[in-house]
């Protein structure tokens, strides 16, 4: 699910701006197949372009599966001694997280049947899979198979595997990964005010100084077809991460059947059929986390996200289905209604 940044000239009315602040620094860009936007006040001026380059070649090296000779594809390809850096085993770690704490609705093994169903890097865009081939991939599904160990060189790490022929992809947290990347280079750069966007996935510190306060963000209207853009709500907040996930943009219908499929794939039964949860947008510390758990809660049915919402006070969520009736409905925790500002 995509977010635009919504300024105050759009909804919220601007105040007057305070003199002797520094005036905004807007950065924008290209990065892993969509666009990265970046607002920052500094005092001094800021040359992000080439650092943030630098950031998104390293990402695209390590850890892209639309790169073809990055180490996570040499991985896949069967090789054993790929050796991964500190940034890779971070986001590793983090994914264990939340494959653990959403009872493996998170899980970035679930690479073979994404590809399968034609959403991957190595699918095909007409193909869908028979019954029978989603139940021998799922062989091949499981996060717990895999580990990361030390290795003899510095902050280096090989991955092992009790199953050969997985296949490992962190797509599905890795806009919030390169926005967690960006923002710790600001925070490096002593930025204390700024907004971070990559495809739409947001990490906010400080405030939005045109304003005087939190950064303004809206959230899409997920009924709307392809094209068209309407925002449903605007939430607000400083020193927080906000990602989201929906299946309303992206999808297949097969031809023969009329059955549509959608990018998102249970890694639990192997199906990718839509489901009555049509976007899920989660606040969190990080964007990793925020956007690992919004895959997790639209993989899942929305009686599992009530459960283990629960047990994970560290996220503030939304969840947009439609009832029986076919109306939108919303679900959120309490949290989450404090950011809403329209």
């Amino acid at each position: 699910m995509r977010y635009l940044l919504v300024f105050c000239v759009l909804f919220l009315g601007c105040k007057e701006k305070t003199k002797n602040l520094p005036e905004a620094q807007n950065f924008q860009g290209n990065a892993i197949g969509t666009t990265y936007s970046i607002k920052l006040f500094a005092d001094q001026s800021v040359e992000l372009n080439s650092k943030v380059d630098s950031i998104i070649d390293m990402f695209n090296a390590s850890m892209s599966t639309w790169q073809k000779n990055s180490l996570i594809n040499r991985i896949n390809a069967g090789e054993d001694s790929v050796l991964v850096g500190r940034p890779f085993q971070q986001v590793f770690d983090q994914a264990q997280e939340i494959y653990r704490k959403t009872d493996g609705y998170f899980d970035p093994t679930v690479g073979n049947l994404v590809n399968a169903y034609g959403f991957g890097a190595q699918g095909e865009q007409d193909q869908i899979p028979s019954r029978q081939k989603v139940d021998s991939l799922l062989e091949y599904v499981g996060f717990h198979k895999m580990e990361l160990q030390a290795s003899s060189v510095a902050d280096s790490f090989y991955l092992k595997s009790s199953k050969k022929g997985m296949y490992l992809e962190f797509n599905a947290i890795a806009k919030g990964t390169l926005v967690d990347h960006i923002a710790g280079l600001l925070d490096n750069l002593g930025v204390e005010n700024y907004l971070v966007e990559v495809g739409g996935e947001v990490v906010t510190k400080g405030k939005n100084l045109d304003r005087g306060g939190a950064w303004a963000i809206g959230i899409d209207d997920p009924k709307l077809v392809p094209g068209e853009r309407r925002y449903i709500t605007v939430v607000a907040f400083s020193d927080k991460a906000m990602a989201g996930s929906g299946n309303y943009r992206k999808f297949k219908v097969d031809s023969e059947t009329g059955q549509e499929y959608v990018h998102t794939v249970n890694p639990l039964t192997g199906l990718a059929e839509p489901s009555n949860v049509l976007a899920v947008n989660v606040i969190a510390d990080n964007c990793t986390l925020a956007d690992g758990y919004a895959t997790a809660f639209m993989a899942m049915p929305l009686e599992k996200s009530r459960v283990l919402l629960k047990n994970l006070p560290e996220l503030e969520v939304v969840i947009m289905y439609l009832d029986e009736n076919g109306m939108l409905k919303f679900e959120s925790t309490p949290g989450f209604q404090s950011y809403v500002t329209r």
